[in-house]
């Protein structure tokens, strides 16, 4: 039965003293026993925490307190145990790293489209569709007719926008006048920082979907929906479908690229070791290692205790 509510969330605001947030910000979530990863910088902030809901709600409410805050929303998911085993939070430069400078989505982001318009939008022929999430995650599912920009991080996207607006590109200008363009991400961070860079390079029409992918599975019907596939998500339940029903799809604990039951069939996927995908990247010691990992997982579960040394799929950060 599911007991531990688990929180995303993240804003962009500008937070000039946010290294000062760090500590009565770490305080406040070990005091309720909450844990997870939390990111601050002069952009924003931008986590996941999990704990008892009271728990996760206080947190909450602490962070809505700063007046900049106070709009802050943030996605729920429940799990039958705590997704983390730690509380951190960290101060960097970007709270999802572009590598951008004088990119302000507070100030710049393109124009929000509520999920029950999206459809509309999409019926533009002239429109640029592009998903600014990454490889492992348009894999297994994306809108009808959108571009892959085939990028393994979204530090690499940047590149891939200068490419396109070149002569013959997907972005480049047709008539002397740059394309209509809508990106898409899972939870809205992504595309909210994007379409900014967009602007930024000179682009005026620029739309993202308001609350991702997340929202629009959430809200819009299955008939009426473009969604094919599935959604990734950095959580426990791995990917999911529309009413934000669990998915088929589990985590590779080496690379930890989502695995279909087909990719589990493969000959060189070993439980905790190695997938298709990763298989040779990995030297031998490094599988030996894994396995060993999996040894003591598997026996961690027979104590029903939770195993400190995997990797939660939560801590993926970068990239939404």
């Amino acid at each position: 039965m599911a007991q531990f509510l688990t929180a995303a969330l993240y804003k962009f605001v500008e937070l000039p003293d946010f290294a000062s947030l760090k500590a009565p910000l770490l305080a406040c979530c070990e005091a309720h026993g909450v844990k997870g990863t939390l990111l601050l910088a002069s952009e924003g902030i931008n986590g996941t925490i999990a704990g008892q809901p009271g728990n996760v709600h206080a947190v909450l409410a602490w962070l809505r307190q700063d007046p900049r805050l106070a709009t802050l929303e943030h996605k729920e998911a429940w799990a039958t145990q705590i997704p983390f085993h730690r509380m951190k939070v960290r101060l960097k430069r970007e709270i999802v790293t572009l590598g951008v400078p004088d990119v302000h989505p507070a100030l710049m982001a393109g124009r929000y489209v509520k999920p029950a318009d999206w459809n509309r939008l999409l019926d533009d022929p002239e429109l640029v569709l592009v998903d600014t999430r990454n490889d492992y995650e348009v894999a297994i599912g994306s809108f009808k007719g959108a571009v892959n920009p085939a990028t393994r991080s979204f530090s690499e996207l940047p590149g891939w926008v200068e490419r396109e607006m070149a002569e013959g590109g997907k972005l480049a200008p047709v008539d002397g006048k740059k394309p209509r363009v809508a990106m898409f991400c899972t939870g809205g961070i992504r595309c909210e920082k994007s379409t900014a860079f967009l602007r930024a390079r000179g682009f005026d029409e620029v739309y993202h979907l308001e609350g991702g992918i997340l929202k629009y599975l959430e809200t819009v019907p299955q008939a009426q929906s473009r969604w094919q596939g599935e959604c990734f998500v950095f959580d426990e339940r791995v990917s999911v479908g529309h009413g934000l029903e669990p998915g088929d799809f589990t985590f590779c604990r080496s690379c930890r690229d989502p695995l279909s039951e087909k990719d589990r069939a493969s000959v060189l996927y070993e439980l905790g070791v190695s997938c298709a995908h990763c298989h040779a990247r990995t030297t031998e010691e490094q599988k030996a290692g894994y396995r060993e990992r999996q040894r003591q997982v598997e026996l961690a579960a027979a104590r029903q205790q939770a195993h400190i040394g995997v990797q939660q799929p939560g801590v993926r950060l970068d990239a939404d």
